[in-house]
């Protein structure tokens, strides 16, 4: 499997990814945001983690003007699977390949830390290896993690199956961080390619490091 990982000035996940998807035996590419094409055989494109042009204006904001944005949008509408994380989901939303938006942490605050999730929705190929209200143990760390969206577009993502992780304690009771509607931690499109999520399941690959539940839902690509 061959997974492209968008790099911006500011970006600081890449090589976290890069190594994730290594260590499940994917051949990776780091694709520069100045890269105008996207090859016909990548399997998944992520968009990582980080400070794209240092959060400048709002999150994501400039980086969606990258040339490597206009390619990427191509890909997902002709079918390509993308996922988002962190910066990277706040950059999807940005473009409008997934909807809502992402804004301040109601506390004003960084956060940082290893937060619950629990599985909402896996009837997607992101989550396909986890379990329908499994409670899952991965790093948050941002400051604009706040996910919004108005009452008919949170209507329409339950009626489609694209709330896929919400935050939660221990127990799978509701935990929220940072203010984000319904407790929404993760989403995907309604045609079920295009993933985002503010956790860092590339940070949850060994439990050495604290957890390796990351590691079941970046598996869920490959092979897919």
């Amino acid at each position: 499997m061959k997974v492209g990982i968008v790099q911006f000035p500011g970006t600081n996940c890449e090589y976290d990814t890069q190594h994730a998807f290594a260590e499940l035996g994917c051949e990776t590419q780091i694709l520069w945001h100045k890269e105008d094409t996207i090859a016909s055989d990548t399997d998944l494109v992520v968009v990582p983690g980080g400070f794209s042009y240092g959060d400048y204006l709002r999150s994501g904001a400039i980086a969606k003007m990258s040339p490597i944005m206009k390619a990427l949008k191509i890909y997902a509408d002709n079918g390509g699977k993308v996922l988002g994380i962190c910066n990277g989901f706040q950059v999807l939303a940005e473009i409008g390949l997934l909807p809502g938006a992402l804004k301040r942490n109601e506390g004003l605050h960084f956060i940082s830390r290893h937060h619950h999730l629990k599985v909402v929705n896996n009837e997607n190929e992101f989550l396909r290896f986890c379990k329908t209200d499994q409670v899952l143990n991965i790093p948050i760390a941002h400051h604009d993690g706040n996910f919004y969206i108005d009452d008919a577009g949170l209507k329409e993502l339950y009626a489609n199956n694209q709330v896929l992780l919400k935050y939660t304690d221990s127990t799978g009771s509701i935990d929220n961080p940072n203010g984000s509607v319904d407790s929404i931690a993760g989403i995907c499109n309604r045609a079920k390619n295009v993933f985002g999520l503010m956790p860092h399941p590339e940070r949850a690959m060994e439990s050495l490091l604290g957890s390796n539940d990351g590691r079941a839902m970046l598996e869920g690509f490959i092979n897919a």
